[in-house]
């Protein structure tokens, strides 16, 4: 076996707005149903509040929010993925989770120039998986480090 087929990325696979996206599945802390989460006047709009998970103060992010999609609501499949970002823990809330697969790197191809309405800057690539097109997000560049460190300063 060749060292480039076997390098594969566990990922999370999850939907938002008809779309399937994939994070690597060493930066998901958890997944969980939507719960009460506390709003903090003064936020961005993407910036939904705080919700104590186990003790722990997270910020919520909506991506449907931060990319522009339409707000359809929560439903029965929404969940919020708990992710490790820089040693901050941030909950982003997607419409659905599904499943952790295997995306081997050479099926991961560099980013096309527009992808809907998703800035290109937010996305890392795009893998081909049988009949399914993931988009990869870079999540860093997605939560913006600045507005996660002025929520983090808040709670203090």
């Amino acid at each position: 076996m060749t060292e480039e087929t076997s390098e594969q990325m566990k990922s999370i696979v999850f939907e938002l707005n008809d779309e399937e996206y994939a994070l690597p599945v060493k930066s998901v802390g958890s997944i969980e149903r939507i719960m009460h989460i506390t709003r903090i006047p003064g936020t961005p709009t993407f910036v939904k509040g705080v919700l104590n998970l186990r003790g722990v103060v997270t910020p919520i992010i909506d991506l449907r929010a931060r990319f522009g999609f339409e707000d359809i609501g929560y439903t029965e499949s929404t969940r919020i993925i708990i992710i490790s970002l820089n040693k901050l823990e941030v909950g982003i809330i997607v419409d659905a989770a599904y499943d952790v697969i295997d995306i081997p790197q050479n099926a991961i191809e560099p980013p096309p120039e527009v992808i809907g309405t998703v800035q290109v800057d937010y996305i890392d690539g795009v893998a081909k998986i049988e009949e399914r097109l993931l988009i990869l997000l870079n999540m860093e560049k997605v939560l913006d480090k600045e507005a996660i460190k002025e929520l983090y300063q808040m709670e203090g």
